[in-house]
């Protein structure tokens, strides 16, 4: 049970934190704490207070990272023993980081196979991957389950300025009939808030910047964020005094009407005094990113460098990533594959069309074993690097992309958790829900009470 002095003893460790700073080479960037700087009980404390930290007193920080379509089991599975495995194809560019993941065989999720509800294997893949629940399928019923990153989010979101961050290389659909009658909600989202309310992803990364960093040249952004928070909060306060005078007038179904539109607009006067609490925004010497480039690579490497970049700043501790969704038809001409992937993973056995899929998988490992290698580089506050303070999940929610199968699915864990896992190995769990491995990183970030999550039937051990 939290005493006076231990909230007393919070808002001072937060207000400390924010008035320290990490000048580097071109640029100066906010951090939570110098260890350095800390009397030993008061580092004691604040492990004790705010679990969502290593055992150094690091930020401890997820994300969840998914690719399209599954992948060539053939190609993509490692052979040889668990610390001596041998990568495969499709996994060689993991090679200057092997000793920060971890392969993992045997994850499932049941509730993406067809059962009654017939075909839909791409919308149940993408909506299953976080949640781990059955998906209503319906185009406007929509129902499906907190995901797990929403849960950890809602339970140490209150340490930085923002509880989660969405990030998505798709486009954005919320409705809409999109895979055989089930909602695009759940082929486009990861992230559930609830059951029926999917976290939409941002796509452009210029806004997601503005919204991280604020708007403008460096120098201004934090001054031009405080201007944009007055100018929402004096509208704000016009919107509430005149929707008193207006509740006075109306009958009382009308003013339940009003009363959930007010909840939209105390949601954002929420945010505004979330923002307010952390004071001046963070100000990253680097320059606003101007739009979605044309180069997909590129535009690959700019979000996975904002996700690098607002846990370097603690700007957050939870992040998704939605490379595309299951069922994308992108070619990739970039690397001489003009066929859609979506129709080239439906392969028939055809060994060209097998060695493209095998290609593409190939492309995205690339793509994220980079964004690994810059975490990898990146000096975090207790002189660990940035992976080591992290864990992030990378993976598909089909496994064969062919048959649309959901056992034994692709999945990845990078990074050391703070020096709870065990990375550098390929480790087989046998026919285990994924749901396992969510309720076991959930417990490491200190979430507590989650019993169950999603069709789990247990933690998962040997990470």
């Amino acid at each position: 049970m939290k005493t006076p002095a231990d909230s007393e003893l919070r808002r001072h460790l937060q207000s400390m934190s924010r008035r320290h700073f990490l000048r580097g080479v071109g640029a100066t960037l906010a951090v939570p704490t110098f260890a350095s700087l800390m009397p030993s009980k008061m580092l004691a404390a604040t492990h004790a207070l705010e679990t969502a930290t290593t055992a150094t007193g690091a930020p401890l920080r997820t994300a969840f990272v998914t690719f399209p379509n599954g992948a060539i089991p053939d190609q993509w599975w490692p052979t040889g023993g668990s610390a001596n495995f041998a990568l495969s194809e499709s996994l060689k560019a993991l090679e200057p980081v092997r000793d920060q993941v971890q392969i993992f065989a045997g994850l499932d999720h049941a509730n993406a196979n067809p059962g009654k509800d017939g075909a839909g294997d791409h919308a149940r893949g993408n909506g299953v991957f976080l949640t781990g629940v059955r998906l209503n399928k319906s185009a406007t019923d929509i129902r499906a389950g907190i995901s797990i990153d929403q849960v950890i989010a809602q339970d140490i979101g209150h340490l930085t300025r923002f509880p989660s961050l969405e990030l998505t290389c798709d486009e954005r659909r919320t409705s809409k009939v999109c895979d055989s009658g089930y909602s695009c909600a759940y082929q486009y989202n990861i992230s559930w808030q609830d059951a029926s309310t999917p976290m939409t992803a941002e796509r452009d990364p210029r806004l997601v910047f503005e919204r991280l960093f604020g708007a403008g040249e460096h120098g201004r952004r934090s001054q031009n964020a405080q201007q944009r928070m007055a100018d929402r909060r004096s509208v704000l306060d016009f919107v509430m005094a005149d929707a008193r005078r207006m509740n006075r007038q109306l009958g009382h179904d009308d003013q339940e009407k009003l009363d959930q539109y007010l909840t939209g607009v105390r949601d954002v006067e929420s945010r505004i005094q979330r923002a307010e609490q952390f004071g001046p925004t963070v100000d990253p010497a680097v320059e606003t990113p101007e739009g979605i480039p044309e180069s997909r690579a590129e535009y690959v490497r700019i979000m996975y460098d904002l996700m690098l970049l607002a846990f370097k700043t603690d700007s957050t501790r939870v992040a998704t990533f939605v490379l595309a969704h299951d069922g994308d038809n992108r070619s990739f001409s970039e690397i001489g594959i003009n066929e859609g992937h979506h129709d080239l993973s439906h392969h028939r056995n055809r060994e060209d069309r097998i060695a493209k899929v095998a290609a593409i998988d190939k492309w995205y490992v690339e793509q994220f074993s980079a964004f690994l290698q810059r975490m990898d580089e990146t000096e975090d506050v207790d002189g660990n690097s940035l992976l080591f303070n992290s864990r992030i999940v990378y993976g598909s929610g089909n496994a064969d992309g062919n048959r649309h199968t959901h056992e034994n699915l692709p999945v990845l864990l990078a990074g050391g958790g703070g020096g709870q896992l065990q990375a550098g190995r390929f480790v087989s769990h046998g026919q285990t829900p994924m749901s396992n491995l969510f309720l076991t990183l959930a417990d490491q970030v200190g979430v507590q009470g989650l019993g169950r999550f999603g069709d789990s039937t247990g933690r998962l051990t040997n990470v």
